[in-house]
């Protein structure tokens, strides 16, 4: 639950970092900070190393669950999707993070799980459908591109997380994540923004949360699950966050819900306990 409350302000902090900063610039900007942070910890505590292949097998998951993952997230934001419908499309990861292990991974799911899934699904479209008819600004093809390449960086990064990091240090091993990601994302930002940031109090103020409640906190706490649980269990957790999403949208930025949309919401946590139980 700490996790779901600290991975749902991610799309409020979208939401207020690109009004000062390109979308790319910023994520940049917190993953190296999140990578040496990390880091000096790790060599100020002693703790364990990486392997070679622990560092290979960061990397690559590195690049989906933050290069590709939150560019997606940030440059949908950037493009005015509202908070609330980002979260819920990024909840849809789950449904493609089941399959995957269930074909890759060889993990199996109950009857009653895939309906759990199924139900997270109906109730993200649900919601989606309802933010269309009212005629909300910012859904555009672009941002809902941008919002499904994340989902399937999140779903790859995921997988490898749990297929091959089972044994990795945390500390150092997320640190090597944010540096590859860092790589991609800060090449991203001069081509595609021309490193575009302007250093406001509200820039300063959503870096720190950022790096870290978000960087550290919550995806520590997220690694350290999917060391010991199943991928499905931990990966439909997601479908709580657009819940809480949207009730701070709501706070923070006026989003409204209409009626098929908080049927959808309800729809969705039915499906997390059915796939959580």
């Amino acid at each position: 639950m700490l996790f779901v409350l600290l991975w749902s302000t991610g799309f409020i902090v979208a939401r207020y970092a690109t009004r000062d900063a390109g979308a790319l610039t910023f994520l940049f900007l917190r993953m190296v900070a999140a990578a040496a942070i990390l880091w000096l910890v790790a060599v100020a505590t002693g703790a364990p190393k990486l392997s070679r292949s622990d560092t290979k097998w960061a990397a690559i998951a590195g690049l989906g669950l933050h290069a590709v993952y939150l560019g997606g997230v940030f440059i949908a934001a950037s493009w005015g999707l509202p908070s609330g419908l980002s979260a819920l499309i990024a909840g849809l990861h789950p449904v493609v993070t089941s399959v995957g292990a269930l074909v890759l991974l060889g993990e199996r799911l109950s009857a009653a799980k895939w309906i759990g899934v199924g139900l997270g699904v109906g109730g993200v479209v649900a919601v989606v459908i309802d933010r269309l008819e009212a005629g909300v600004s910012g859904i555009t093809a672009g941002a809902i591109v941008a919002m499904i390449l994340s989902v399937l960086g999140m779903a790859t990064g995921t997988l490898v997380q749990r297929a091959k990091g089972g044994t990795m240090p945390l500390l150092r091993g997320t640190a090597v994540q944010y540096a590859s990601a860092a790589v991609v994302l800060g090449i991203g930002s001069v081509v595609h923004e021309g490193f575009e940031v302007q250093l406001t109090a509200r820039f300063w103020w959503s870096l720190l949360w950022a790096v870290g409640v978000l960087s550290i906190a919550a995806v520590l706490i997220m690694l350290w699950l999917l060391q010991r649980r199943a991928t499905v269990r931990v990966s439909s957790l997601f479908f709580l966050t657009p819940a809480l999403s949207t009730l701070e949208g709501a706070l923070l930025f006026d989003e409204r819900l209409g009626a098929l949309a908080v049927a959808g919401l309800g729809i969705a946590l039915a499906g997390v306990y059915l796939t959580t139980r």
